[in-house]
């Protein structure tokens, strides 16, 4: 077996540096649009530099790379497919009238000064109920944010609203991928987990909704839009209906019966493309070349809308925006993305430099509260230079595991701190896998929502705060000041930490 050396800190540091670098100037080049293809050169550039370091410097043999870079790959390759089911979701739910239909109603329910509070929680409610921030985001976020833009609301805040409560969802649900994968690689029972997250999670919702309830009641729309003259422009172009909603009730039906995410939105998006043929002729008389009730209207039409782009006449420029829809074909430059994530997370982690900048942080570890800050730390690093969010679950999750168990720190609170920290952040980073997504979906650029996703940078704080307090934290073997019952309770032998643990488990 090769024996393959050590890299040191400066060396491993480089292939970050020549990324950030890279994506700093690419984004003024390209006028902030790097998602488009300057951020996949940059991680190809970074990623063979990298690669070239580790073979011609420590002997690291291309096969390894190779390996790694196929292997994540392969770990992504579920996002990929849930990506392209999405871009035909999104589509089809558009011109069967499903999103215009959830703006029409919207529009008519909701007051302007709690529009963001409203969608903060119902996007909370659907991801947790459904386990997906990609899906809520996908199909409800894209009506909700036009909704908002049509009531003249800044875009940055709804969209800060919407990934807020998708992203509550997506790491408490327990139907949640991320949700699962912290509490699998930590070791801990799922539900266990979940109990555990709610002690960080429910002041961080509150501290969010206070926010959104806040901004939303003090913030003037800043270019009012004829709401009326939309709702009739949105009838005027489709034919909005209640029964229209059966097709998400479709959708969350599959979910509840946990279908694969794949086949879910997949089938739901057959559904969605079969409805507007019967509910919709007039959009399908626009997108077919064959005369009404001829059969090929009938295949040509769906297959049209989930597969490409397509331009619908509306009374109006924003609905015409909205009504244009790209299907799977839109999500091809983020899968292009997520491609050239793998390359670059594969050199990174084959090479051996994401253990060897870890490691450096394992002698920063003195109490509870450094230990939770470095695994968080962690977790975003990952986030900024794996660029995807499953690498900075299960990296981060690997490497510290043991750590935890030496310093005698339970495995929930390893699986607490990813969640609290990499599932939220991966939306921040424009090159990002989950950033790149949502940015494509909402087409606002990653740049532009991040500072709006209160939760998103809530959720690390809080987590922190709690593990400073050290309330519900438990270790065994060392002093440790832990609140049980409303008394402090003194450090145990981890068969009595088992106890109490079980105990906080049924309060």
């Amino acid at each position: 077996m090769t024996n393959i050396k050590k890299p040191s800190l400066l060396v491993s540091l480089i292939p970050i540096v020549i990324l950030v670098s890279l994506i700093f100037l690419l984004s003024r080049l390209f006028s902030g649009d790097v998602t488009s293809g300057p951020a996949q050169v940059a991680l190809i550039v970074a990623g063979v530099l990298g690669a070239l370091i580790a073979i011609t410097k420590y002997k690291v043999p291309w096969e390894n790379l190779e390996e790694a870079m196929l292997g994540n790959l392969k770990d992504t390759g579920g996002a990929l497919f849930i990506l392209l089911m999405i871009g035909a979701l999104t589509a089809t739910w558009v011109q069967s009238g499903v999103v215009p239909s959830l703006i029409y109603f919207g529009l008519k329910l909701i007051n302007p000064s709690a529009f963001l509070i409203v969608a903060f929680i119902f996007t909370a409610a659907i991801s947790l109920m459904l386990g997906s921030s990609w899906t809520t985001i996908g199909t409800i976020g894209i009506a909700l944010l036009s909704a908002g833009q049509i009531l003249g609301l800044h875009a940055g805040w709804v969209a800060g609203a919407i990934i807020s409560g998708a992203y509550f969802g997506d790491k408490l649900s327990p139907l949640s991928d991320t949700n699962n994968l912290a509490a699998t690689i930590a070791g801990v029972k799922l539900y266990d987990n979940v109990k555990y997250l709610l002690i960080t999670n429910i002041p961080t919702v509150i501290i969010t909704g206070i926010v959104f309830w806040i901004v939303g009641m003090n913030v003037n729309a800043s270019a009012p839009v004829d709401v009326q003259g939309q709702i009739a422009a949105i009838k005027s172009t489709y034919n909005v209906s209640i029964w229209l909603l059966l097709i998400p009730a479709f959708t969350i039906f599959l979910m509840v019966k946990k279908i694969s995410p794949f086949l879910t939105l997949f089938l739901s998006a057959i559904f969605a493309g079969i409805v507007a043929c019967v509910a919709q002729p007039q959009i399908i008389g626009q997108i077919s070349p064959f005369a009404a009730g001829d059969w090929r209207t009938y295949l040509y039409a769906p297959v049209k809308i989930m597969a490409a782009h397509v331009d619908i006449t509306a009374p109006n420029a924003m609905l015409t925006k909205l009504a244009s829809t790209n299907g799977i074909g839109g999500m091809m430059n983020t899968i292009w993305l997520i491609m050239c994530v793998t390359i670059f997370g594969g050199v990174f982690e084959a090479a051996g430099y994401i253990k060897t900048i870890t490691s450096k942080m394992d002698k920063m570890i003195r109490n509870t509260t450094s230990l939770v800050a470095t695994t968080m730390g962690t977790c975003i690093f990952c986030n900024l230079t794996l660029s995807d969010q499953y690498m900075s679950i299960v990296v981060p999750g690997k490497m510290l595991k043991q750590l935890y168990k030496e310093k005698g720190y339970e495995a929930r609170l390893l699986s607490r701190s990813i969640g609290d920290s990499a599932t939220v952040f991966s939306v921040l980073v424009p090159w990002n896998t989950c950033g790149a997504m949502q940015s494509s979906v909402l087409g606002i650029p990653t740049l532009a929502y991040a500072p709006y996703c209160i939760l998103n940078f809530v959720s690390p704080i809080v987590s922190l705060i709690v593990a400073a307090v050290g309330f519900k934290i438990f270790r065994w073997g060392k002093p440790l000041l832990k609140w049980h019952s409303g008394k402090p309770l003194e450090s145990v032998h981890e068969p009595e930490a088992e106890k109490h643990q079980s105990d906080e488990m049924d309060n």
